[in-house]
């Protein structure tokens, strides 16, 4: 099932760049939550081990884990980290959803 979310080089960078900067953590955890503006919004956390139900996904040195339940809603999706203008943020790519918001971190399926 790990196959189905990626992660691209450019958010494998980041994350690298940011758990080396924050003792003892080890991976980015990505979940997904009721609420936003579009129905479901993702969530971002430093964490520092894996639950039990977690995914494991890995690019390089780069690691995201992302428990059972989100997994549902993600499937399909790619991590990025975007660089531009109007700033830098994570992204998710995710084919599943029929609508999302502005900011990017809402949507719906």
């Amino acid at each position: 099932m790990t196959e189905n979310v990626t992660l691209s080089d450019a958010a494998a960078k980041r994350i690298t760049q940011i758990v080396s900067a924050d003792a003892g953590k080890q991976a980015l955890r990505v979940s997904v939550e009721g609420g936003g503006c579009s129905g479901f919004s993702y969530k971002f956390d430093l964490t520092d081990s894996p639950q039990d139900d977690d995914v494991v996904i890995e690019n390089g040195d780069a690691k995201v884990l992302i428990d059972s339940m989100s997994l549902i809603y993600m499937a399909g999706s790619e991590i990025d980290f975007v660089d531009n203008l109007l700033g830098q943020s994570f992204q998710i790519k995710n084919p599943n959803a029929v609508a999302s918001c502005g900011c990017g971190t809402s949507f719906s399926i």
